[in-house]
């Protein structure tokens, strides 16, 4: 099944670009699942929610639905080992989980977490305790790009999450790589200038993607398609509703190619039409 979305849904700016300005807070997931039909969550990073929030959240989607949730840093940053913390973020899932709406778990690793032995067993720490749903890592520097790291996530059903993002020394670049039945890809924009120097977090992924560039993914994805079970693909450059539109733009460019094709993959004759 495919999946396309973008990484958050809930932000003020996105007021004009795509939410009607009238529009209350409460009301964003649901006009927001009319045209989607996965979101990231990456609040839960900040803090670990209740379940009452993702109780809430699940009931205003289709049953369809799925939401992919960040790991909260003390995971993925602090990674002391600390129990309590995998026990409360595994509660706080129980709605979607009960409910069959989550999709799976993005893991996302600092760039100062480098390829050693002592990672290598932390990520089979993570695996362990989050055996209730897809794992999916995303590394942050390009030490960890090694065929034996690949037959690694492969062996213990680690997805790898694939990027894309500008093309700086030391970061990932644009690889097409599954190491599990769930493929996952993310779009961060290629703003060089502002990607290490910027006054705000936001200007980091202020970027909008031209269909040209887009369009080196197709072939790409059309791959990923044809070697996993699912799919998940977001837009992360979020800043003014710009994820929504290159979400939007990508479902148009893989539904005419796919359909030129004719291919049959679950999950893109319920993409929006753009």
């Amino acid at each position: 099944m495919l999946y396309i979305g973008t990484s958050g849904f809930s932000y003020q700016d996105w007021i004009g670009p795509f939410y009607p300005e009238n529009i209350a807070k409460g009301d964003m997931l649901t006009l927001y699942a009319r045209e989607f039909n996965t979101v990231e969550v990456n609040s839960s990073y900040y803090r670990i929610m209740p379940a009452t929030v993702f109780y809430h959240l699940q009931n205003k989607v289709p049953a369809d639905f799925k939401f992919t949730v960040k790991a909260n840093q003390v995971i993925t940053h602090t990674r002391d080992k600390n129990e309590a913390v995998f026990q409360e973020f595994k509660a706080s899932l129980q709605p979607i989980l009960k409910n069959n709406k989550l999709g799976c778990i993005l893991a996302q690793f600092p760039y100062s977490f480098h390829y050693n032995h002592d990672n290598l067993d932390y990520l089979l720490y993570v695996k362990e305790k989050m055996d209730y749903a897809p794992l999916v890592v995303e590394f942050r520097n390009n030490y960890w790009l090694k065929d034996s790291i690949f037959d690694f996530l492969r062996k213990n059903e680690i997805g790898f999450c694939m990027v894309d993002q500008p093309a700086l020394k030391g970061l990932i670049p644009p690889l097409a790589v599954v190491t599990s039945q769930l493929a996952y890809l993310r779009f961060h924009g290629r703003n060089k200038e502002k990607w290490w120097q910027h006054e705000y977090a936001y200007q980091r992924y202020d970027y909008l993607y031209s269909e040209q560039e887009l369009e080196e993914w197709v072939p790409k994805i059309k791959e990923i398609i044809g070697q996993t079970s699912d799919q998940y693909i977001f837009m992360n450059n979020h800043y003014k509703g710009k994820a929504v539109k290159n979400a939007l733009m990508l479902m148009g460019l893989l539904r005419q190619e796919i359909k030129t094709a004719n291919s049959d993959v679950k999950g893109i004759e319920d993409l929006p039409r753009t």
